[in-house]
């Protein structure tokens, strides 16, 4: 299959984000990670952490675990370029971890307009594997190339809860929480000896073709193999079955819209959110093409 990079650059320029668009540039070798950066600047607060409506279904300004995985996400796309708000926001997500290691789902939300109830309602003050783990995760892998956030102590920390709590799970855990929780353990497959054992574990949680139905969302909303392995010979990618990662390239080139966009299963709770994940998952689309070779 193929992708039109036209087109969805174009389809970044009528309906994406600064951000979206900074990132997309920066797969194409047409921007440099400054303008990455200073994009995603526009959602970070004066504590270090990220809010505003990074997480796009969470549009309050309030910096929250969410605006973390997708801040950690730039960080990873700009690599080998490290910049100093990285640790600064390992330095936020240590100043709100619970005492047991872990991140509440969300913290508190001052005005709830066009928040998804999930998030405006969570408990801030019990620890949830979902968030930890995929704050956590996205961090490893900027950790992979900024040693400042390797070693920072936070990283350790939420590290730790996630693998324990792991090594407690009996039943299936809820799909996107699963989802993260491999990309953790994917992550950091080489670094803790318990990860290959804790992922195979999981592994008998995700059928050979990667579908798994999200509880809870959107009618049909289902999470694929790439959402649980996004790369090719990946420890992850050997809990799919033969061929399927292959399909499931081709399906997402073919995904494509005639206006040049991809699009999303879940629902968006504003009409902002909607337009802003479809930029998202765009950016993702491509990423996940070419991080695999299958850009032609």
């Amino acid at each position: 299959m193929t992708v039109d990079l036209s087109r969805a650059a174009a389809f970044l320029a009528g309906h994406g984000r600064v951000l979206d668009r900074r990132r997309f540039e920066l797969l194409l070798g047409r921007a440099d990670a400054d303008a990455v950066l200073a994009a995603v600047d526009g959602y970070r607060n004066p504590d270090g952490g990220y809010g505003w409506g990074l997480e796009p279904d969470l549009r309050a300004p309030e910096s929250q675990p969410a605006g973390a995985l997708h801040a950690f996400e730039v960080f990873a796309d700009v690599a080998p370029a490290t910049t100093p708000r990285a640790v600064e926001l390992c330095d936020w997500l240590d100043s709100v971890t619970l005492p047991d290691g872990g991140l509440p789902f969300a913290l508190p939300v001052a005005d709830p307009t066009a928040c998804a109830p999930f998030w405006a309602q969570a408990d801030p003050t019990v620890s949830a594997l979902q968030s930890t783990a995929f704050a956590a995760g996205a961090a490893h892998r900027v950790a992979a190339h900024d040693p400042a956030v390797a070693e920072h102590p936070w990283l350790a920390r939420a590290t730790r809860y996630c693998l324990d709590e792991l090594a407690a799970v009996q039943t299936q855990p809820h799909a996107i929480a699963l989802a993260f929780a491999i990309g953790l353990l994917d992550a950091v497959h080489d670094r803790y000896p318990e990860a290959p054992g804790l992922l195979a574990r999981l592994g008998e949680f995700v059928p050979a073709s990667g579908l798994v139905a999200v509880e809870g969302g959107s009618e049909g909303e289902t999470l694929r193999a790439l959402d649980f392995a996004s790369v090719p010979d990946s420890p992850a990618s050997a809990l799919l079955g033969p061929g399927v990662l292959a399909a499931e390239l081709d399906r997402l080139a073919d995904r494509q819209q005639h206006d040049g966009g991809w699009t999303v299963d879940f629902a968006s709770f504003s009409p902002a959110a909607a337009l802003e994940w479809r930029g998202y998952a765009t950016v993702r689309a491509v990423s996940t093409l070419q991080r695999a070779g299958w850009l032609r």
